[in-house]
């Protein structure tokens, strides 16, 4: 084989490469209403199994590389355009509204290739694995694997998630679409200036029309997601109610820090109660991440080698495999999550974070004074002279303002330069920020499986964000995310204390002797989730940003799943 084969192979931790791959471009592909969709076939030269890419994000650059080294492993690569990008016909592309169609189209022309070998496998993240879902229950016995990365069968829970509104995701995914359309070197020019366009449309008061502003066109898919959770429009889009009759084995790798984490392991979990036995990879990788690349390569290819090959010496001990913290060990376990014991941290109203607390430090919802619910309430959303944090005797204060929303700060992003690990001390130095902290660990602690937290608030304004943060605070003093979550608070009482629950993102996590739990509480983190302007408008609907104050409570806590590796 040749020498660049046997490189790429390297770099990507494959195998060394068994066949000579030869490329076939621009395949026209017709679907059932006549539409011609392009693709390009690379064959190992031989009788092979096949591997099925459909993908929005074109078939060159390094999708070139990457289908080379999957056919020099020994498959068929059948790689496509999706309908309405690059050179596939079907008018402008519209997110999630025909791959099950053409999917299934493609599968059909697929088997009439003399070339075709009888079986086939799926490959693909993100879009890429929706297109893969999109499919899978209809497509029928020779589908034999389904290679899924940091996707979901439905892209509904990520754009509204915790009922708000995933802004950094859905924009900056509008602007990438966007960059295709446009000449190659006005598309580098603005990457070269940090993408000044579309930073501007993220801090865009007014989303009804941040497309212009990113792109400067109209973006209809943007535009219908702002409407809001619709079902109209949702439910044909997504795929999620099909998950059990999905037959084929299935692998699933994602990461800690992935915007897709919290709906992709809900796949797993349906998948699981169907009685299927998904194979599940979690790293500690945010989207783009050039180590998730290429575990989701590696991962792949082992998966493909073994359902569509037959080489069954490559099924790994366990079904699941985890890395515990970021550069941790890797933990094989028979299902996720493992076994563990939900406990409570406690967020005393003297800052300190304690897994046990008081009756005194822990009341019931009923039980806060009515002093405290009565200055809550009478606090005017616009009342500039008062403190912005402070710390009154039935719980803390902040106010939240979405003309100056708090900011995101790492954590799953869509872009890998925003995503991530990150010192959260800038954050945590904002008036607007709560923070409670633990005593330091005499010994390490891991924690592993689903978090969620139970926020006990009132506010000034009905409609408002609770967002919490997980951190892992260092000896030197460093702020480091773990994981976390918002809930958006609609119709609220302001003479009521309401329990929000936020449901955060899993982790699997060790913590050293000497560090320390911290938990932030804020009202928002602008952009990756839409400011909430504290008047129930909807997203579309342009009107005043109205600040809003928080009082949480004495009885919040984050519920945390604590292994039993460690006392």
């Amino acid at each position: 084989m040749n020498l660049t084969g046997r490189a790429l192979a390297a770099a990507l931790g494959l195998p060394a490469p068994r066949a000579r791959a030869t490329a076939v471009r621009g395949i026209p592909v017709r679907m059932s209403d006549g539409v011609i969709l392009r693709a390009d076939h690379y064959s190992p030269g031989g009788p092979a199994p096949t591997v099925l890419i459909r993908t929005p994000y074109g078939r060159g650059g390094p999708m070139v590389a990457l289908c080379r080294a999957l056919c020099e492993q020994g498959f068929h690569v059948l790689i496509q355009s999706c309908r309405g990008t690059f050179d596939s016909g079907g008018g402008r592309f519209e997110p999630l509204a025909h791959e099950r169609d053409d999917g299934l189209d493609t599968v059909d022309w697929l088997r009439r290739q003399a070339w075709y070998g009888g079986t086939f496998g799926t490959y693909g993240p993100s879009y890429v694995g929706f297109t893969q879902w999109a499919l899978a229950a209809e497509a029928g016995p020779d589908l034999r694997a389904l290679a899924t990365m940091v996707t979901a069968s439905s892209f509904r829970g990520s754009t509204y998630a915790g009922g708000g509104f995933s802004l950094d995701g859905v924009l900056t995914w509008s602007t990438i679409l966007a960059s295709q359309r446009a000449p190659l070197h006005g598309t580098v020019l603005d990457l070269l200036r940090g993408q000044p366009r579309l930073r501007r449309a993220l801090h865009h008061a007014e989303l009804h029309d941040a497309d212009l502003v990113a792109t400067g066109a109209e973006v209809p898919f943007f535009r219908a997601w702002l409407r809001g959770d619709e079902d109209d429009y949702w439910s044909p889009r997504e795929h999620t109610h099909r998950l059990a009759d999905v037959t084929a084995p299935v692998l699933m790798v994602g990461g800690f820090y992935d915007i897709f984490l919290l709906w992709q392991l809900d796949d797993y979990a349906l998948l699981r109660a169907a009685g299927r036995q998904p194979r599940l990879v979690l790293g500690w990788w945010h989207h783009g991440s050039a180590g998730l690349f290429r575990a989701s390569v590696r991962e792949g290819v082992r998966f493909l080698r073994e359902h569509l090959r037959g080489e069954a010496d490559l099924a790994p001990p366990t079904p699941v495999r985890v890395e515990v913290g970021p550069g941790g060990p890797w933990r094989d376990l028979p299902e996720w999550p493992p076994p563990h014991t939900p406990t409570p941290w406690h967020l005393i109203p003297d800052g300190t974070l304690r897994p046990t607390a008081t009756e005194a430090e822990n009341p019931s919802a009923a039980d806060v004074p009515s002093a405290a619910r009565a200055s809550t309430a009478t606090s005017g959303p616009t009342d500039r002279t008062m403190k912005a944090v402070d710390t009154e005797p039935a719980g803390r204060t902040f106010r939240y303002d979405p003309r100056n929303p708090t900011p995101a700060l790492g954590g799953p992003r869509l872009a890998g330069k925003e995503a991530g690990a990150r010192d959260n001390r800038p954050l945590e130095a904002r008036r607007d920020v709560l923070v409670w902290t633990g005593a330091p660990f005499d010994q390490e602690v891991e924690i592993a499986g689903p978090v969620r937290a139970l926020i006990r608030t009132t506010a000034s304004t009905p409609f408002h964000d609770v967002f919490v943060r997980l951190c892992d605070v260092h000896p030197d003093g460093r702020s480091v995310n773990v994981c976390d979550g918002l809930t958006r608070v609609t119709d609220a009482d302001p003479a009521a204390p309401r329990d929000v629950e936020v449901r955060m993102w899993p982790t699997a996590y060790r913590l050293a002797p000497g560090h320390r739990l911290r938990v932030q509480v804020s009202g928002g983190a602008h952009p990756r989730w839409a400011r909430n302007p504290g008047t129930g408008a909807a997203l579309d609907e342009p009107g005043p940003l109205v600040p809003c104050r928080i009082t949480v409570h004495p009885g919040s806590h984050v519920l945390l799943p604590r292994t039993g590796r460690t006392p």
